[in-house]
């Protein structure tokens, strides 16, 4: 008797290694049977990549690379199954779901002449040798005649539901191939209308190294992946910002749904492997719609052949694509400049404390991006990171504005000596000029540039949308915004930098929607609770307002809002005391705040009084006074 593993219209046999679809044979080679049959014997259930080449291959060693081009030839084998959609679904950077309710069941034996074993000739895989058949086997092609399907047994039982641091920079210089990829063999056969624009997402890097140190840097290859191809043609290629995709870092999503999330047609998946001297990265470019495997490749080399390796391989990706991408575009691939490997270590390790944004962290990453610094001092990048960690040390109180706001203005300067065409660079200084300096023209011309020298950074277009906004331009500042959440549908603040500006335009429903689009992304979002509850009370609905007002995690706009609510619901003494405590505890930096109070209860004499103080110390609202919601 045969093991038979039915699922749908398909019959895999497990003895006669043949997979029939309604009675007809489907080719296949020996290895792609051996992967499909382990999948049907493991229904509904992640297996992970390591599991299924042990499985399959057992200790001999195989590049990942063949194990997707595998996958990719059963999705192929399986295309005419509409019954029950996709079969065998990835699940990003873990591995694969064989989906199908498999029945196991039991026929009777076929005489050998009739035999119809997996395809020992006569198939052409890309990138896989068609394999020998061990064992006696017949020649012969046709299909065998099953006259009835087995009765079924029992349904097979579904189980429970479960580098090197010298070696970093080559990495970025991988990421050229993919975007070759992409413009080559899309652009130049169907080239797509101006219009349209692909969307790329790329994943965190995942750390197969065994080093939990190495995070820092799997998380910094990442971001340095992001800016490359981000810059590479933003008229026709977009890649999803740093934001959105780190939260997919330990996720075991569908590769379909990670699409529909970032709204993309395409994903790029990377690993990291480290062994003694050398390093292995594993690259993957998948199509989402039928989460088929484009292109992948294994890299091993020796770290101290890195640079070497980046200037041949950015040399050849832009022969490759030069078709597409001007001359400028074209020496842009090979500009990239290698950078010390402990500096960068530190500057991502500096970048991982930035965000966490208290003060402690913030003072951890202004020490690593001195060390950074003090590694290497012509590194623009660490330059720019050290300035935004003074100036957010200013902004959130934790050193006086006069020292954060001098030493963020030193440094960002020494960046753009050292990189005049670096857009973050630009956009920093742009801060400066509107936040410190309150020089609008000279801000406007920053930010300006930073656009158009890194039009797809999801970074540089949201602030560009808050800089114009705070300039009353708010139909550009409106485009903007819009632009910087399809380059980052998961970043929360950018949901409420859009829903602030809609709600300034009068667009409230929009504005409503926005800023609960961005409290489920990230419920603790601080400032925005109490700028939706500002826009319940233009609603006229006062106790919702109050409502989410109490929900406030920033403490100086929880105050605030209070005092505005409680005046609104006619509660003035408590609105009193609220006030007054806003006073009482943060009138050194935030007299902006306070006078907006006073505005809101028709109080022109006080509020007018509190924005001279703001304006002699310096206040970074005073900038923002077109977008206020008094």
């Amino acid at each position: 008797m045969s093991r038979l593993y039915q699922f749908g219209r398909y019959v895999l046999d497990a003895q006669r290694r043949a997979l029939y679809c309604e009675k007809s044979l489907v080719p296949l080679t020996p290895k792609a049977f051996d992967v499909l049959l382990f999948l049907a014997q493991n229904p509904n259930r992640l297996i992970t990549k390591d599991e299924l080449l042990k499985a399959v291959w057992g200790d001999t060693f195989v590049e990942e690379g063949n194990l997707t081009q595998y996958i990719s030839h059963l999705r192929k084998a399986l295309t005419d199954n509409s019954e029950h959609g996709r079969l065998i679904v990835t699940i990003s950077r873990k591995g694969y779901q064989f989906t199908a309710d498999v029945v196991l069941s039991e026929g009777a034996d076929i005489p050998k002449r009739d035999e119809a074993q997996v395809l020992t000739s006569g198939v052409s895989m890309p990138g896989i040798a068609v394999e020998a058949k061990v064992g006696n086997q017949s020649s012969q092609t046709g299909t065998p005649a099953i006259t009835e399907l087995p009765r079924a047994q029992g349904a097979v039982q579904k189980p429970g539901n479960h580098w090197r641091m010298a070696a970093a920079f080559t990495v970025i210089a991988f990421v050229l191939i993919v975007a070759g990829y992409i413009s080559w063999q899309r652009f130049r056969a169907v080239p797509p209308p101006r219009s349209v624009k692909i969307m790329l997402a790329v994943l965190p890097f995942q750390n197969l190294t065994g080093d939990p140190k190495e995070e820092y840097l799997a998380d910094g290859l990442t971001e340095q992946m992001i800016s490359q191809l981000g810059r590479l043609h933003p008229e026709q290629l977009g890649v999803i910002g740093r934001t959105s995709v780190m939260g997919y870092k330990h996720s075991d999503q569908r590769l379909d749904q990670i699409g529909r999330e970032l709204s993309v047609q395409y994903v790029l998946e990377n690993s990291l492997r480290g062994s003694g001297d050398h390093l292995r990265v594993t690259i993957q470019l998948l199509q989402v719609k039928d989460q088929s495997h484009l292109w992948a490749q294994d890299y091993d080399y020796r770290p101290q052949d890195i640079l070497s390796l980046e200037d041949d391989v950015a040399r050849a990706v832009a022969r490759e694509i030069q078709i597409r991408l001007t001359p400028q575009q074209q020496a842009d691939l090979t500009r990239v400049r290698p950078v010390n490997p402990e500096a960068f270590g530190a500057y991502v390790e500096g970048r991982f404390f930035f965000d966490r944004d208290n003060n402690g962290d913030l003072k951890r990453a202004v020490s690593d991006y001195e060390q950074a610094i003090k590694l290497d001092s012509s590194y623009a990048l660490a330059w720019v990171g050290l300035s935004r960690a003074h100036f957010r040390q200013a902004d959130n109180g934790f050193v006086t504005p006069k020292e954060g706001q001098r030493k963020a203005r030193e440094a960002v300067e020494r960046a753009l000596a050292l990189d005049p065409n670096l857009a973050e660079a630009h956009s920093q200084i742009g801060r400066i000029k509107m936040f410190v300096d309150w020089d609008w023209t000279g801000a406007s011309a920053s930010l300006q540039r930073a656009l158009a020298l890194d039009p797809g950074n999801s970074a540089v277009v949201g602030f560009a949308s808050r800089q114009v906004a705070c300039l009353g331009r708010f139909e550009e500042a409106l485009e903007l915004a819009r632009r910087a959440v399809v380059l980052d549908p998961l970043n929360a603040v950018e949901r409420g930098s859009l829903a602030q500006i809609c709600f300034v335009m009068g667009r409230q429903e929009e504005a409503e929607m926005g800023f609960k689009k961005a409290f489920e992304l990230n419920p603790d979002l601080p400032a925005y609770r109490s700028l939706l509850g500002f826009v319940y009370l233009a609603q006229g609905r006062a106790e919702d307002a109050l409502a989410e007002i109490e929900r406030e995690p920033f403490a100086v706009s929880r105050l605030q809002g209070y005092a505005v609510v409680y005046y609104a619901l006619g509660r003035k003494k408590d609105s009193d005391t609220a006030l007054s405590e806003l006073i009482a505890k943060y009138q050194r930096n935030d007299a902006f705040q306070i006078a907006g109070v006073y505005a809101f209860r028709h109080e022109p004499d006080k509020a007018f009084e509190w924005l001279d103080l703001a304006y002699v110390q310096r206040d970074t609202g005073l900038a923002g006074t077109k977008l206020s919601l008094y």
